[in-house]
């Protein structure tokens, strides 16, 4: 079997090689099978083979050969209903339902995204990526809802990635907090990595990956304290609005992982909505810009918060 390549470019300076490769596949891999592959020489650097600690000055292109999975491990296509708000032989905007793992994991093989996109999509299966992440771009959080972008095409996938890491995608999100915040608006720069001690966990962590998060009051019209804020992501780490705004002391409702122990909101999600998304077309370059209204779950719940239920 062929080895699937996963191709990126290092954002920022000082990045080691092994824990940067880590970020990208997530569980997929562990940092020991990392390891394993660059000292088998399936791991580059610009091209050239380096050692798992080498540390990196940002900007080079990682090459990473993943061995493929046998028959019986790949992704089975599934066909999932998709709410579609785009599409053309390049992309797709899919508005992605509270619940959906985006792509198969340890825990979640079935009823994927990914595995919804192969049906739809099979073309996908043939991009240089693992077949577990064919077609994504970025991700969103099981539990959290909203725009997100998919490439069909491996050109299409690269283009896109390339304004992910450049920053010139505009991502704004929905996000229901415990309590108020100490200002209006605000900007978080902290950075963020895996949590030292819950491994399953993020933190900001000081050394970890530069992470920025602007948020702004709309809606504190609710009798338990809350707040509505919209959220512009400006980097795009692991759980960043999530461990940002908890870090704040204001947590998002319904988080189970970052927020309260005890929920004063009952709701099976976090209050995490991805509500605007806008990009250029990787083909031609044409500006596209998407909405998605808050669930209907949100909305009620937010209308309970107002009559003091």
């Amino acid at each position: 079997m062929t080895d699937k390549m996963l191709e990126f470019i290092v954002e920022n300076p000082g990045e080691r090689l092994d824990k940067l490769i880590v970020a990208q596949v997530g569980d997929d891999l562990s940092r020991v099978q990392i390891q394993a592959l660059i000292k088998e020489g399936k791991v580059t650097v610009d091209g050239q083979q380096v050692k798992p600690g080498v540390k990196l000055k940002g900007g080079e292109r990682i090459a990473v050969a993943i061995p493929e999975r046998a028959p019986a491990e790949t992704v089975q296509p599934e066909a999932i209903p998709l709410t579609i708000l785009y599409e053309d032989a390049a992309l797709a905007v899919i508005d992605k339902p509270a619940g959906m793992t985006v792509h198969p994991g340890d825990a979640h093989e079935t009823g994927t995204l990914v595995s919804a996109l192969l049906a739809r999509y099979p073309e996908i299966a043939q991009m240089k990526v693992d077949e577990r992440r064919a077609g994504i771009v970025h991700r969103l959080d099981k539990d959290t809802s909203g725009l997100i972008v998919i490439a069909r095409t491996e050109s299409a996938r690269l283009r896109l990635m390339q304004q992910f890491q450049a920053r010139t995608v505009e991502k704004v999100y929905l996000a229901l907090v415990e309590k108020l915040p100490a200002t209006m608006s605000g900007r978080i720069e902290a950075p963020i990595a895996r949590d030292p001690k819950r491994r399953k966990r993020m933190a900001v962590v000081r050394g970890g990956r530069p992470a920025v998060s602007e948020y702004e009051v709309i809606d504190r019209d609710f009798a338990d304290g809350q707040a509505l804020l919209r959220v512009r992501l400006l980097t795009g780490r692991t759980h960043q609005i999530r461990v940002h705004l908890a870090f704040i002391g204001c947590p998002i409702v319904g988080d189970a992982v970052y927020g309260f122990r005890r929920q004063r909101v009952h709701l099976k999600r976090q209050f995490l909505h991805a509500a605007e998304l806008a990009f250029d077309h990787p083909v031609s370059g044409e500006r596209l810009r998407f909405q998605s209204p808050l669930p209907p779950a949100l909305q009620e719940a937010l209308a309970a918060l107002r009559q003091g239920a």
